[in-house]
This record gives C-alpha cells, sequence and structure tokens, in this order.
C-alpha cells in the first residue's frame, strides 16, 4: 500500500507510516528494515511528526515521541517503541497534519473539517484558532512558533495566536495548495499547488520565486533544516532546490507521487514517502567550495576532490564518517563529519588535524584568518586552524539553531550574532575570551536586522560592523564603544546582500540595480560629505533580478545570479593598494600612487584616510585634488594653530565631533577656546554656560550674541541672557 509518511528520528534512524497500517523503522546505513508495531485496522495513517529534541537547552541524542495523525479523525501520541500513550478526537473527518512547535509546547491540527486547532503537549484542548468552509491540507509553525501558516484552497494564511493581532492572507497559487512549509533560520515560506508549480515566499507574502509548471501537481515540499536547500516530490519525480528557488538536480525515480519528504537532521539526507508503497532515500552530493585556485567537490558521501586549477593538481581527501559541513576560506579547508572535525591547510592535503565534536551535528561553519567558529544545537565553539578551543561564547536565551551565515559575522578579534529572540539587537563578543565586549551592552537597531557583517582588516579599536535593516537600509558602525553612545550611520539604501573584502575594508553591496563598492565606509566618521565621491557603482541590470554576493576576495567580486549561476566582477585594485598604504602610514606612497592613477575617487578615498589618521599635509594635498577649496583653507588655518591640543581639537571639529573637540580643549585648560567654538557654532546656551562655570570671558559671549542680535535685527528674549546682562557692562 502506498506510504503516506515519513520521519527521521536520528541521523540514521527512519520511520514510516503506510496504509497498510505499519509503522516501519528503517537504517539506511545497515539496510534494515524492522516493523514497529501494527497499528488498529481502522487507522489509516496521514502525518507524523517528531517531537522537538532540543526542548528547554536539554539536547537529547534521539526524540522520544511522535503524533500520527489519521483519518479517522483522531491523532495518537506514540512512543518510539511504538506504544500508543494517548488518541485524541480532533476534527471530523480527517485530520490532516500534526506540528509540534519548535520549543515542544504546543500541537497544531488541521483537518478535512476546515478548523485549525491547537493543542498543549498532554493533548489537551487549548484554542481552536481558525474555521472555514474547505480543508486544510497543510499547516505550519512561524520561527518565533508565535504565528502559524496554513492553507485554505487557493489561500495561504498566517494567523498568529494573539486574537487581536493581524491575519496575513494572499492568493499563493492557481490550483488548490497541497503542501506548505515555513523554515526557522531563513524565515522563508515553500508552497505546492495542484497547478503543478512550487513556489518561495517571504514571511511578508512577496512572491520571491514561482517554478515552471510542472507535467503533474507538486504533492509535497519540504526545507532542510539549516534553509539553504529545499526538496520538492511530485509524479515520479524529486528536485533539490536552492533556497532561492533555481533547481540543483532533477531525478526521475520509479515511485508513483512523492506524498511526504523529510530531512535528516544534519541535512545530508532525505527521505521520501512515495505512492508505490516504497521509501525513497537520497543523499546530497557534489557540493562544491571555491577559494582562490582551490577547487573542492563532496564526490561521494565521504570523499572529497580537490583540484589546484593553477598547478591542475588533483588530491583525493577520504574521511570516516559522512561530511555534515565544510567550509573554504584563509588558507584552510574545514571539514565537520558527524562525529570528527578536520582542518585542512591548502598547503599540505595529507596531514589533516583532526579533533572529536560534542554532541550535535554541526549546523554552520564560519571561518576568519586566524581562527573558525563552529555552530551546533547546543552552543557556539571558537577554534584554533591547530585545533585548540578558545572560546565559547554565550548570552541570553540563546537558540543557535536559528543561525546563519548572514547573522553571523565573526573577524580576527570579534564575533558578531543577530538573534531570533530580539532581532533589532546585535551581540558583539571578544573572540579570544567569549566575554562580551566593552560595557557587555548589545548594539540595538531601530528596525529589525537582517543582514550583518564585521570588517576583517585593521586594529580592533576601529572594527566596523555594516547591517542591513528590514527596510533594507544599510548602516555601519563602531563595534568598540567606550560608555558613549556610538552613531549608527547610514551609508546606503535597498541594499540586499553585502560583503567585505578579505584583505582590507573595502565593502562590497548590491543596491538595486547596481553594485556598489564602498572604498573607505570609515569616511562617514571623518567627512560625511566625502562619501558619494568615494563610491564605485557599476550598472548590474545584466545579473537579473536580486543577484547575491558570493564572496568579495582580492578585487574579485563573486555574485549568483537568480537562475544559480556564477558572475565574477573585477573591482579595480587600487583602493587595495591605497587601504595598504594607509595602514602603515606610507603617505608619499599614497600621494605618488594617487597621481599615477589620477582619479577623483582615489583622491576623496586618500583625503578620508589623511584626515581620519591626523596627517594634514597629505589631506591639503588630496583636498586640493578634488577641488574642496574651503576645507584646504581650514586645514591651513589648523596648520597655524599654536598648541598641539588646540590643533587636535579643530581636527574633532572638522570631523564634525564638537562635543569631543569641547572636551579636549577643556580638559587641556583651553577655555577660551572652548567658548569661542560654540559662540562660531550658534551655540548660546553652551557659550554661556561654560563662561558662568569657569568665570571667564562672561562679557565676551554677550557681546557676541549683542552683535549677532543686532545683525538679524532681532531681540533679546532668552532669560539667562537677560539675567547676566544686567550684571555684567560689556
Amino acid at each position: 500500500e502506498l506510504v503516506s509518511c515519513v520521519g527521521w528520528t536520528t541521523a540514521d534512524e527512519l520511520y514510516s507510516c503506510s496504509d497498510d497500517h505499519q509503522i516501519m523503522k528503517w537504517n539506511p546505513l545497515t539496510s534494515e528494515t524492522t516493523r514497529v508495531v501494527k497499528l488498529p485496522d481502522d487507522i489509516y495513517p496521514i502525518d507524523l511528526h517528531w517531537f522537538p529534541r532540543n526542548v528547554g537547552g536539554k539536547k537529547q541524542s534521539h526524540a522520544e515521541s511522535f503524533v500520527l495523525t489519521s483519518s479517522d479523525g483522531k491523532f495518537h501520541l506514540i512512543s518510539k517503541l511504538g506504544r500508543v500513550e494517548k488518541s485524541v478526537e480532533a476534527h471530523c473527518g480527517a485530520v490532516l497534519a500534526g506540528r509540534w512547535n519548535y520549543e515542544g509546547t504546543a500541537l497544531v491540527t488541521v483537518g478535512e473539517d476546515g478548523q485549525v486547532k491547537i493543542w498543549s503537549k498532554s493533548g489537551m484542548l487549548r484554542s481552536t484558532l481558525a474555521q472555514q468552509g474547505n480543508p486544510v491540507y497543510s499547516v505550519a509553525w512561524a520561527p518565533d512558533s508565535e504565528k502559524v501558516l496554513y492553507t485554505s484552497g487557493k489561500q495561504l494564511i498566517i494567523k498568529p495566536l494573539q486574537p487581536t493581532a493581524k491575519v496575513l492572507q494572499w492568493k499563493a497559487h492557481d490550483g488548490l495548495i497541497l503542501k506548505t512549509d515555513w523554515n526557522s533560520v531563513n524565515d522563508l515560506i515553500l508552497s505546492a499547488g495542484e497547478d503543478c508549480k512550487y513556489k518561495v515566499w517571504d514571511s511578508f507574502g512577496r512572491g520571491l520565486y514561482t517554478s515552471q509548471p510542472h507535467e503533474y501537481p507538486i504533492t509535497c515540499v519540504a526545507w532542510a533544516v539549516d534553509g539553504e536547500l529545499f526538496a520538492v516530490g511530485s509524479f515520479n519525480t524529486l528536485r533539490l532546490c536552492d533556497k532561492t528557488g533555481w533547481s540543483y538536480a532533477l531525478e526521475k525515480p520509479n515511485t508513483g507521487s512523492i506524498f511526504n519528504i523529510s530531512w535528516s537532521t544534519d541535512g545530508t539526507q532525505l527521505a521520501g514517502a512515495c505512492g508505490n508503497g516504497h521509501v525513497i532515500f537520497a543523499h546530497v552530493v557534489e557540493q562544491r567550495w571555491e577559494w582562490k585556485n582551490f577547487e573542492i567537490t563532496l564526490i561521494k558521501r565521504r570523499t572529497m576532490k580537490v583540484h589546484d586549477v593553477s598547478s591542475e593538481a588533483e588530491d583525493s581527501l577520504e574521511f570516516r564518517d559522512r561530511v555534515v559541513k565544510a567550509s573554504l576560506a584563509s588558507g584552510y579547508l574545514v571539514v565537520a563529519t558527524s562525529l570528527q572535525c578536520y582542518v585542512f591547510s591548502t598547503k599540505n592535503w595529507n596531514t589533516p588535524l583532526i579533533f572529536d565534536l560534542k554532541e550535535g551535528t554541526v549546523s554552520l561553519i564560519l571561518q576568519a584568518e586566524r581562527h573558525f567558529l563552529l555552530v551546533d544545537g547546543g552552543g557556539l565553539y571558537l577554534y584554533s586552524y591547530e585545533g585548540r578551543l578558545i572560546s565559547s561564547p554565550k548570552y541570553p536565551g540563546m537558540r543557535t539553531d536559528t543561525l546563519n551565515a548572514q547573522t553571523v559575522s565573526l573577524s580576527n578579534d570579534t564575533l558578531a550574532i543577530k538573534d531570533k529572540a530580539d532581532e533589532k539587537v546585535i551581540y558583539i563578543f571578544e573572540a579570544l575570551s567569549g566575554k562580551p565586549l566593552g560595557d557587555g551592552k548589545p548594539l540595538t537597531h531601530k528596525a529589525e536586522i537582517v543582514e550583518i557583517a564585521l570588517d576583517q582588516k585593521g586594529l580592533i579599536s576601529e572594527r566596523k560592523v555594516a547591517f542591513i535593516d528590514k527596510n533594507r537600509d544599510l548602516y555601519i558602525t563602531s563595534v568598540k564603544r567606550f560608555g558613549k553612545e556610538q552613531k549608527i550611520v547610514k551609508i546606503g539604501t535597498m541594499v540586499h546582500s553585502l560583503a567585505w573584502n578579505d584583505t582590507s575594508n573595502i565593502l562590497c553591496g548590491v543596491q538595486d540595480s547596481r553594485i556598489t563598492v564602498w572604498y573607505y565606509p570609515n569616511t562617514v566618521y571623518v567627512d560625511k560629505d566625502l562619501l558619494p565621491k568615494t563610491l564605485y557603482e557599476k550598472e548590474a541590470s545584466e545579473f537579473s533580478r536580486n543577484p547575491q554576493l558570493v564572496s568579495f576576495v582580492g578585487n574579485q567580486v563573486t555574485l549568483r545570479r537568480a537562475d544559480g549561476s556564477l558572475v565574477h566582477l573585477g573591482v579595480p585594485p587600487y583602493p587595495g593598494m591605497l587601504h595598504a598604504h594607509a595602514q602603515a602610514a606610507r603617505w608619499q606612497d599614497a600621494l605618488r600612487l594617487c597621481r599615477f592613477v589620477q582619479d577623483q575617487t582615489l583622491w576623496a578615498c586618500l583625503a578620508a584616510m589623511a584626515v581620519a589618521n591626523k596627517d594634514m599635509g597629505t589631506a591639503e594635498i588630496a583636498y586640493a585634488a578634488i577641488g574642496e577649496i574651503d576645507k584646504v583653507q581650514y586645514i591651513n588655518s589648523i596648520k597655524d594653530l599654536p598648541s598641539k591640543e588646540s590643533r587636535m581639537a579643530h581636527m574633532l571639529l572638522f570631523s564634525g565631533n564638537t562635543q569631543e573637540a569641547e572636551t579636549l580643549l577643556l580638559q587641556t585648560g583651553l577655555i577660551y577656546q572652548a567658548i569661542q567654538v560654540n559662540i562660531n557654532l550658534y551655540n548660546w546656551d553652551r557659550a554661556l554656560e561654560l563662561a558662568v562655570k569657569h568665570k571667564t570671558h562672561v562679557d565676551t559671549v554677550l557681546a557676541y550674541r549683542q552683535k549677532f542680535l543686532e545683525d538679524f535685527g532681532k531681540k533679546e528674549t532668552n532669560k539667562r541672557f537677560l539675567q547676566y546682562a544686567e550684571g555684567v557692562s560689556v
């Protein structure tokens, strides 16, 4: 009889239920199949879902029980050994789907009677979330378990558990929707319909991808746990797709319709429940990693092929267990298998460093130049390339299973994480100790953050984090905040993805219909008006809609187009060289480079770098080259100032840091200059306040104020000035 549903308990054990009333247990490694239990003859199973494994922070090695929905209107809570713990009358007609939420605190069921019901862990009815006229075929929880997504004919509906909150509903297909799935890591939604198409949506119901019509209705779709891939099943068809929708592989197995697909917890294999009574197993292979001249392919579950394109040399790497995740960058290949972690240096493929992993499958590997980060269900672990555990950062309410490359960023000294619990917050850690940076407060933004990235080079005191919020605005801010609130500065709009360069602090982003490179993002802290002059822009209409940035290595930007093809884009090499000169304070070489290239953008970058490093001579030449004469004059006036402190203060003023300039002048006892600075900026109240506080130059302030008012023909209305004007003769 047809197999209706499948579900993995561990990465090597699968349960399947079929219309012949049997629950079978499969082990794909040893190819063993055993019967767990035969259900009563009146129970025809429809859907099964294992109880989540990482509940309450305790990570169980395998799931203990599952919910099974059946055609007689009941759902059954069944233990791993096949004992039916409880059967609950749930719907009139068949219960078409049942899903545990991520915490394991609630169960949602949907049925032919058009009802959506929420149950407690023990099977008590909590609420009926929705009632409608047509059957609900599929249901999924939102990543935060606060909302439920379900189908209604051709519509998809997202309904929050809060009764007062707004319901989102949209027409998704031209035919009946048979299956839907919502991923907890990337927050994207899949739908499959009888119109023979599958589609990808974001959580606002905006369509991101629509497939071509197939020959037969799409009977199921399922996300891999980490949200990078999804699988699509139809009649004699199994397809593997990227999260952006394009297809990696198409298989035509002899299965009948595939009714249900379940991914194993480590995301390396999937199982399908087939209409002809078979269970199909599939493994994901042929993943590729590229870095500089190396190309690495996973050719079998436990074998990798290394290809050096410059010397045409080939190597083969064998592993004891199957490969779960891998990453190639900064001269190292890091491979996590189900039990161990291997670190290969690209200079020597024969002697990897191997260490054992803790319980839990690795869901993410991130590399920096000096160390790498492993993320599994239990926590975050930072290792050196020698295999030493450096630190294991923690923060309150940590849920590591929802982290991906967009929400975690690593540099040589800093680790930044955007958590799902509060989307407006970025946690920042010191990499070597695993402690929160600075005063321990996380960085808070006014809107939800979508993607974050740390710059890779330079000093830790100047470490910057760039991030995109949900309005697609790009911001940059400094990681180190000493007590004072660091300003978060907006440097771009409509940015879809971003990447820092690996060798210098140059930022690249995909904006609306163009690729933009911020040659020196730090400019915003030095001279805001210069920023537009330090950009490199390239028309990107040839790259189709919303291309994704894959990497920015050396002078090469790699983009992935919407159809999955990779496009490489060259960026001029000069700004990188300029960064190197500036970092080593080789200002003469920097000037020579700019004179040789004769490019306005390069001069603008040099001007900003020189001011940032307080080199006024170079700054003067650079500003002159881009025709900013007023700034040249101001820099000249700074040079003539008598004391070093006042020069420093005016430099700070030049960059717009008035508060710091005033503090510096007061600290060094230059009271009059501090007052004069405020008068020049028309901060009258502050000027008077300083004068009164230090009991000096009150008359000067009043005189300037009087002259200012006379110039504009106004009367004095400020109470404080009137009060002092009576007591002081000017």
